[in-house]
C-alpha cells in the first residue's frame, strides 16, 4: 500500500521567487552575445532547463553551434551575475518555511532542481531551511535535465542512501514532487512519482498533468499531501 514517505521540492519558482531574476540574467548574458530572448520565450521553452541545457538550446534554436566551452562560459557568467544580484533581493514564497518545517517532522525531504548546487544552498541558508533537507540535487549532479526524470530519481537515491539500514527503501510511488513548471511535472511523472503543482509561474490550465494544482503553498498542510495518496488508493 503506497503512502507518502518523501517529498521532493523544486527550488526556483517553488521555494524561491527568483525565476524573474533568472530570466533577466539570461537576457543580459545573451544580449552580450547578440542574442535577444523575450520573457515569453523563456517561460514557454527554457524555464524548466538547467542553465547548461538552457543556453545550449537557445544557441541551437538561434542557429549557433552550442560548443561546450562556449556554453560553460555563458553559465559561468550568469552564475557570477546571480551571486552579485540575489543578496538582499531574494524572496521566499509564502507558506514554504512553515510547510518545510512541518513536513520534516514526518518524512525526509530533498531538493531536485535545475539550479546550481551553490545557488540552492544559498537560497536554503538564506531562508534558514538548509538543515531540513536530507538530499540536494543540482544541475552539476545530472547529465539530463528536466523533463528527464534523472534529477528526481537521483534525489530519491540519495535519500535512500542517507536512510540505509533504518527501514525499507522508499519507492518512487511513495514520493511527492512539488513543482511549478510543465517540464518539472513531466519529469516527476516519468520518475513514477506523484506531483503537486503550484501556480507560481504558470496558470493552472498549463499544469493539469499534475495530480493536484494549488494557487499557493501557504494553505497546504502535510495532511493535504498525505490525503493525495489516500484518494489515489481509494480510486484504484
Amino acid at each position: 500500500m503506497d503512502m507518502l514517505r518523501a517529498v521532493l521540492f523544486d527550488c526556483n519558482g517553488v521555494i524561491a521567487d527568483d525565476e524573474p531574476i533568472h530570466c533577466v540574467l539570461f537576457q543580459k548574458v545573451l544580449h552580450d552575445e547578440g542574442i535577444d530572448l523575450s520573457r515569453q520565450e523563456y517561460e514557454a521553452r527554457y524555464l524548466h532547463f538547467d542553465d547548461r541545457h538552457a543556453f545550449a538550446a537557445i544557441l541551437e534554436d538561434r542557429g549557433h553551434r552550442p560548443h561546450p566551452a562556449r556554453v560553460a562560459d555563458l553559465v559561468a557568467r550568469k552564475a557570477k551575475l546571480y551571486q552579485a544580484t540575489v543578496p538582499g533581493r531574494l524572496r521566499i514564497f509564502p507558506g514554504v518555511p512553515e510547510l518545510v518545517r512541518a513536513l520534516a517532522e514526518r518524512v525526509p525531504l530533498a531538493v531536485a532542481s535545475g539550479a546550481r548546487r551553490e545557488e540552492i544552498q544559498f537560497i536554503l541558508n538564506d531562508a534558514s531551511l538548509f538543515s531540513f533537507f536530507t538530499a540536494i540535487v543540482g544541475s552539476e549532479d545530472v547529465i539530463n535535465a528536466k523533463p528527464d526524470p534523472e534529477p528526481f530519481l537521483l534525489a530519491l537515491e540519495r535519500l535512500n542512501a542517507a536512510r540505509r539500514g533504518r527501514d525499507e527503501s522508499i519507492r518512487p510511488a511513495q514520493c511527492l514532487v512539488i513543482e511549478d513548471s510543465v517540464g518539472g511535472i513531466e519529469g516527476a511523472k516519468a520518475a513514477g512519482m506523484r506531483c503537486l503543482a503550484v501556480t507560481n509561474t504558470y496558470p493552472a490550465e498549463r499544469l493539469v498533468a499534475a495530480d493536484k494544482v494549488v494557487g499557493s503553498l501557504e494553505t497546504v498542510t502535510p495532511a493535504d499531501l498525505e490525503a493525495m495518496f489516500v484518494r489515489k488508493r481509494a480510486g484504484g
